[in-house]
């Protein structure tokens, strides 16, 4: 009598195909070499480069949610994502809740209600890649830990946006660490509306992958990149060493759970 070894069947999932894949890399690499030029471009291709980044950004972020989770997932995501980023900041203008008083200058392009058009498309931009990063270090805080992400995103694109002239804050209280043009209240403004965001998305969104999805690869190099980049642009082209070493801490922080688990932890 022999025993037979039962091996169950795993699912296995394949991967997108080579011209998919290959889209996705190219619009994704686009983004990352717009941001690649920022620190060495002024003026008027500044202006334009930092609004490009932006739907560059998210086009790729939203690419890759499409082809790793569905039309349905996309769609959903950025219907809420952009309705949620242009209302919060319509209500953050207006009444100087809950991130403090601010304005935003006419050069990020056509305004809706003072509002720039380009604003919520960075909502989106990021919010996929917070909500895969939360929804695989954690069950039970995705809500959480998105918000914590959003907000350590931010210390990293306000100081840019602001000493770019994009917009400006009224400061009659405690400010961000070494950035004392930006308000205390705009990174719990952050937190608390990034809570909010990634707690709906977390709601609605499907969890499971398609079949033949995409890997997590480009979200890597998005958030990788998006640190790795805060760094050394703000160390050696904005002299700002005090932002490099919080951001890189915070948004470190938020981003080695995940990287460990990718890399090292569970498949």
């Amino acid at each position: 009598m022999s025993i037979r070894h039962y091996n169950p069947r795993r699912r296995h999932r394949r991967g997108i195909s080579d011209r998919s894949r290959l889209f996705l890399y190219l619009v994704l690499g686009v983004a990352l070499l717009l941001q690649v030029s920022y620190p060495l471009l002024e003026g008027e291709t500044l202006r334009v480069v930092t609004i490009a980044t932006v739907y560059w950004g998210a086009g790729a972020m939203a690419l890759h949610a499409l082809l790793s989770y569905g039309a349905r997932y996309v769609f959903t995501y950025l219907a809420i994502a952009l309705t949620f980023g242009f209302f919060i900041e319509l209500i953050g203008v207006s009444t100087g809740w809950p991130f403090g008083v601010y304005s935003y200058d006419p050069s990020l392009g056509p305004q809706l209600i003072s509002v720039p058009l380009v604003v919520p498309f960075a909502w989106a931009m990021i919010a996929h890649p917070v909500l895969c990063v939360a929804r695989r270090v954690t069950k039970n805080w995705v809500f959480l830990y998105g918000g914590f992400g959003m907000m350590a995103y931010d210390l990293f694109l306000d100081p840019q946006m602001v000493s770019g002239g994009r917009w400006t804050w009224e400061v009659t209280g405690s400010h961000v660490p070494f950035t004392p043009e930006i308000p205390l209240s705009n990174a719990f403004g952050w937190l608390l509306s990034g809570m909010a965001l990634i707690a709906v998305l977390h709601l609605v969104l499907p969890r499971d992958r398609r079949k033949q999805s995409a890997s997590y690869t480009a979200v890597d190099f998005f958030l990788i990149w998006t640190w790795f980049g805060g760094i050394v642009s703000n160390l050696f082209f904005f002299d700002r060493p005090g932002i490099a070493f919080l951001f890189g801490t915070i948004y470190g922080a938020f981003l080695a759970p995940y990287l460990f688990s990718r890399w090292l932890g569970r498949p």
